[in-house]
C-alpha cells in the first residue's frame, strides 16, 4: 500500500499525554539502572542496553579524532535517546556530546563518575570529553536512565561483550549475509550519505515515520533517519520538512515512488509486506547523498508488531505505534528516574493552558 497525503496535525498536549504514558509504562518495567560496574571492566553492553530501543551494536568511529553524539534523539518512546547509542573511538578521541532541545531536560553522567555534564535541554548545547584510555565507559541521562537514555564509549581494543557485530551495520542490516529478496551492500549505497550512521532499529512497530528534507549533505538533503529495521507488515510513513526546495521518495527498484513535492507536511506511507532490503533516493538529490533504505525483518526474526490507534499525524508520533496500551495507565508515578520526564510533561502542559 502506497499513499500520498497531506495531512494536519493533532493538538501538542494530546502529544505530551501518550508519550508520558508511554514514558512510564517502559520506566514500570525496566527499573532504574545499577552504578555500580567498573568502565574497564569489558562488561557486557547488551545487558547495560537491555530496555534501550536505539542501541543496534557499536558504530565504529575509529580513525576519527572528534565524533559527535546526540542528546535528545528519537528513542525510548519520545526524544529520549543517545544517537548513536555505542561507538567504538581510538585513545585520544573526543567525543562531543550536542543537545537536540527535545525530549527536556538531559546530561551526559559517566556510570563511575569520570564525567558529567550540566541538565540542560537548550538546543546546541555541547559537552565534550577525551578518552585517552582503553575501556569500556558506560553513561547515562539520569532522569531518563530508567526508560533506556544510555550509551557507551568503547576505547580502543577493550572487549565490550555486545554480541553484535561492531561495525556501523550488522551483517543481516547492511545485507552483506542476507539471502532475501533486494539485499545489498549498504554502505556502499551509503557511501556520501552524510547522516548515515547505521541501520536504527524501528522494529515491533506499526507505524515508523521518516522525515524528508532533514539537515544533511550540506543542507535540507536528508532523509532521518537514513536507513531503519522494521518489521514485516509495517508502514513507514514520510514526512515533509518543507525544507530544500522539491524532494520525492523514490525505490530504487520501483517497488514505490512518491510525488515530487515541497509542502511540510505533505507525507507518503507504503506498507513492507515482504522481507529484504529496500533502497530509495531523492530523484533531484540523489548524487548528494539523499538517499535511504528500509531492511525488513521477519516477525519470527524481530517478533510481531504492536498495534495501537491510527492515524499519527503528528511529527515524531508515528514511532508510538509499537507501544501496547495494555498497563500504560495506573502505572508508578513516583519511580524516582521518571522525575525529570513527569517534570518536564508538566510543565509543557501547564504552558498549553
Amino acid at each position: 500500500m502506497t499513499t500520498d497525503t497531506t495531512n494536519p496535525t493533532i493538538g501538542r498536549r494530546n502529544v505530551l499525554r501518550l508519550l508520558g504514558c508511554a514514558a512510564l509504562s517502559g520506566a514500570a518495567v525496566t527499573g532504574s539502572a545499577s552504578t555500580a560496574n567498573a568502565q574497564s571492566d569489558g562488561s557486557d553492553l547488551d545487558a547495560w542496553f537491555e530496555n534501550t530501543s536505539n542501541y543496534d551494536g557499536i558504530v565504529d568511529k575509529t580513525g576519527t579524532s572528534e565524533v559527535t553524539v546526540t542528546v535528545g534523539s528519537q528513542a525510548n518512546g519520545g526524544a529520549f535517546g543517545f544517537g548513536p547509542a555505542a561507538i567504538r573511538v581510538d585513545p585520544g578521541t573526543k567525543v562531543v556530546w550536542e543537545w537536540t532541545g527535545e525530549g527536556g531536560d538531559h546530561d551526559v553522567n559517566a556510570e563511575d563518575g569520570s564525567f558529567s555534564s550540566d541538565l540542560v535541554r537548550e538546543e546546541g548545547h555541547t559537552f565534550t570529553h577525551t578518552f585517552d584510555s582503553e575501556g569500556v565507559y558506560k553513561y547515562s541521562c539520569t532522569p531518563h536512565t530508567g526508560i533506556g537514555m544510555r550509551g557507551a564509549v568503547v576505547v580502543g581494543d577493550a572487549a565490550s561483550g555486545a554480541s553484535q557485530a561492531e561495525s556501523d551495520t550488522t551483517s543481516d542490516e547492511d545485507g552483506s549475509d542476507d539471502d532475501s529478496e533486494g539485499s545489498t551492500d549498504l554502505d556502499a549505497w551509503m557511501e556520501n550519505v552524510s547522516n548515515y550512521d547505521g541501520v536504527v532499529d524501528k522494529t515491533g512497530l506499526s507505524r515508523v515515520e521518516v522525515t524528508v528534507g532533514s539537515e544533511a549533505n550540506g543542507g535540507a538533503f536528508g532523509f532521518s533517519p537514513a536507513a531503519i529495521r522494521v518489521t514485516e507488515g509495517t508502514t513507514v510513513v514520510w514526512r515533509w520538512s518543507g525544507s530544500g526546495g522539491s524532494h520525492n521518495v523514490v525505490d530504487a527498484d520501483d517497488a514505490f515512488e512518491s510525488k515530487l513535492v515541497s509542502d511540510e507536511g505533505h507525507t507518503f506511507e507504503h506498507t513492507f509486506d515482504e522481507t529484504g532490503t529496500f533502497l530509495y533516493e531523492c530523484s533531484p538529490h540523489k548524487t548528494l547523498g539523499m538517499k535511504g533504505a528500509v531492511v525488513v525483518a521477519s516477525e519470527e526474526e524481530s517478533g510481531s508488531n504492536a498495534k495501537i490507534a491510527e492515524p499519527f499525524d503528528d511529527p515524531g508520533m508515528a514511532d508510538l505505534g509499537g507501544i501496547a496500551l495494555a498497563g500504560i495507565f495506573g502505572t508508578a508515578m513516583a519511580t524516582p528516574a521518571l522525575y525529570g520526564v513527569v517534570s518536564w510533561l508538566k510543565e509543557q502542559s501547564s504552558a498549553d493552558e
